[in-house]
């Protein structure tokens, strides 16, 4: 009877802290579960239909690599590669570059400083879709820029990017630096003020000069954030489709075109659901590529470390 007597408390004190250890996995349960069949369950599922003959609806027939041997064949897709190299490399550098001249004039504890920097960072607030609606009427050569300057005079002034395809794509270039720069520098200004002090008043001491004391021992020690940059936006270009859609829509014809928008077309208008799925798995390989090396020399340079 004392026994029992002794084991009762204990059990009734065992029971809240197991509950309390499990309330945790519980509430995460959920979460788990959907993005385990909404995210990781559907990539797989695109994955499958790509191997098939899926048109309109899915249909699980296994066709082997047609798909993509018809992706490979379709001049359209190799229209859309060449726009993401030309949008990602534009893209990718020059935001860096924006983003970096912009952090170091930051990191000089200029006046006003807040109010710049909630400036620059103002565009990275808005969806992709505002930013395109915004920039097809200003360059649009209707109503926009072009038209502007020649009310003011400018008779001679044509900036009709918008509608050439042989310049569409530098338009999608401009809205999207316009948008990501800001964001780019919030990133470097933080890495910035996480760089010891004292390394730069040393180097100022032995008569370096400001650029170099930034070119030479600043940025280096900023490579971990350059990696994060590179990758988030070699992602943002990847998947880009709202901008282009709210621009351009892919063309003139298909000029503006990016694979995202190629996926989407082919998939869900065009029914061809097989071909859009192989064009969605080589984007995803794409992000890998650039995902799984980053990946990589973080878990190296921490094993090292």
């Amino acid at each position: 009877m004392q026994r029992m007597m002794h084991a009762t408390p204990a059990s009734r004190t065992g029971m809240p802290d197991r509950l309390q250890r499990l309330l945790p996995r519980l509430v995460l349960a959920p979460t788990a579960v959907i993005t385990l069949v909404c995210l990781y369950g559907y990539m797989i599922w695109t994955a499958v239909i790509s191997f098939t003959n899926s048109r309109f609806l899915p249909v699980y027939n296994f066709a082997g690599f047609a798909q993509y041997e018809r992706l490979l064949n379709n001049d359209r897709w190799w229209v859309a590669c060449q726009n993401l190299a030309i949008f990602g490399g534009l893209f990718v550098g020059t935001c860096l570059l924006i983003g970096v001249i912009f952090a170091i004039l930051l990191d000089q504890r200029i006046r006003r400083e807040g109010f710049i920097r909630t400036i620059y960072l103002y565009p990275m607030a808005l969806s992709m879709i505002v930013t395109g609606t915004a920039w097809k009427w200003l360059l649009n050569p209707g109503l926009g820029l072009d038209k502007l300057l020649r009310d003011w005079g400018w008779e001679g002034f044509r900036f009709d990017w918008l509608v050439d395809p042989d310049r569409a794509i530098y338009c999608l270039v401009i809205a999207a630096i316009w948008q990501a720069s800001g964001f780019v520098m919030a990133l470097f200004l933080a890495g910035l003020r996480g760089v010891d002090g004292s390394i730069i008043r040393a180097a100022q001491v032995d008569g370096a000069s400001l650029p170099t004391i930034y070119w030479r021992i600043v940025l280096p020690c900023l490579r971990p954030v350059l990696f994060s940059a590179v990758m988030i936006l070699a992602h943002i270009a990847i998947k880009s489709f709202d901008l282009v859609m709210a621009m351009t829509a892919g063309g003139p014809g298909y000029a503006s075109d990016l694979p995202a928008v190629f996926m989407y077309q082919h998939t869900f208008t065009r029914g061809q659901m097989g071909l859009g799925s192989a064009s969605a798995v080589l984007m995803l390989g794409a992000v890998l590529a650039v995902l799984v090396p980053y990946l990589y020399s973080e878990l190296r340079s921490k094993r090292h470390g």
